[in-house]
């Protein structure tokens, strides 16, 4: 029997998205997870008005943080039926050579919900069953949080978690975070969870004043602080907080060219700069300071889906926290959120709930 089942497709840039019914039957090594969240993503935003193009033609359904409950399996992933999961944002093949090897992130046969594949937006979707993270609800439960809400661990908060790892943050670290909305936000909680004093850098006050109760020790506005001004106002900080002047981790994730540009200012020696954020606008910079501070400059794709599992951890166990962050909406007002996110009158991650 067909399992009945709709979605939100796009067609063309800010055209409005349309609802659209499909049939959710999955195939052989497949499931079907009856969505109970989707994030709306700044990377969504990308796709719908900047004309970032998709590797899946339009029309195409976007969404790519989901959480939800596996209704139907095909042959070989039975053992998924009735579970709750979270799909991750990229799921890589897990068999050719670069899978094999450890690079997950640039695997050729990676497939992104509401990019490569049909995304989130719907009451359903189909996926391979390879990679899915199992969510214990009895966990959820006594967190206070529902299944909807920790949709946006599949990307707000992975993506930043595999920043924060691989950049080998621990305690004694000095990690300066900017743009703190969003991933931005989570960053600075799963930095100071790895054992960092956090610098969080935002123009938005009230984004600064959030995250000042979950995680960063010190706060700076870039609108009231030339490049010097805001080195010399973190090695003050350094300074007297015992931490060293050299070896700071920075993480880009304002998705900025201002908030790259400052990013790439504060280089100190042995400095590892992460860039989380995207933009389509273009950056002068002095690549040679790479070479002079003896840096390094890393790029994060997503995150494999086997860190999952520890990065919900963090969330179930209260080091990282989601609920004052996110805000679930109806999935029938789709094209009214995307324009609230928009033009900024939605200031949570908004989650779309069918």
């Amino acid at each position: 029997m067909p399992l009945a089942a709709h979605r939100w497709v796009m067609t063309a840039p800010r055209e409005p998205m349309q609802r659209q019914d499909f049939d959710a039957t999955p195939a052989v090594g497949e499931v079907a997870v009856a969505v109970a969240g989707c994030g709306v993503c700044h990377t969504d935003l990308g796709y719908y008005y900047d004309g970032v193009r998709t590797n899946s033609p339009l029309p195409l359904t976007l969404g790519h943080e989901i959480s939800g409950r596996v209704v139907a399996a095909g042959a070989g992933a039975e053992s998924w039926l009735g579970a709750a999961v979270i799909v991750p944002a990229v799921l890589p093949c897990g068999s050719c050579d670069l899978c094999q090897r450890g690079l997950a992130p640039i695997c050729r046969a990676q497939k992104m919900p509401g990019n490569d594949i049909q995304g989130g937006f719907g009451t359903h979707i189909v996926v391979p069953a390879r990679g899915l993270c199992r969510v214990d609800e009895g966990r959820l439960a006594a967190a206070g949080l529902t299944l909807a809400e920790v949709s946006i661990v599949a990307d707000a908060l992975t993506t930043p978690y595999q920043a924060v790892r691989r950049a080998g943050v621990a305690p004694g670290s000095l990690a300066i975070v900017i743009g703190v909305g969003g991933v931005g936000g989570y960053c600075v909680q799963i930095a100071r969870a790895f054992g960092a004093q956090v610098v969080a850098i935002d123009v938005d006050d009230d984004k600064l004043a959030a995250v000042a109760q979950y995680g960063a020790a010190l706060t700076l506005n870039a609108r009231a602080h030339d490049a010097k001004a805001l080195k010399g106002a973190i090695s003050a900080f350094a300074k007297a907080n015992g931490l060293r002047g050299t070896e700071w981790q920075i993480f880009e994730c304002s998705g900025t060219a201002a908030g790259q540009t400052s990013a790439f200012g504060l280089l100190v020696h042995g400095a590892t700069l992460s860039v989380v954020g995207f933009t389509m606008d273009k950056v002068e910079i002095r690549l040679s300071n790479l070479m002079a501070f003896d840096a390094k400059a890393i790029g994060n794709w997503g995150c494999p889906p086997e860190y999952y599992p520890a990065a919900l951890d963090l969330v179930l166990d209260g080091k990282v926290a989601l609920k004052p962050f996110v805000q679930p909406m109806p999935l029938a007002e789709i094209n009214t959120v995307f324009d609230a996110v928009h033009h900024r009158t939605i200031k949570k991650r908004a989650v779309m709930v069918p």
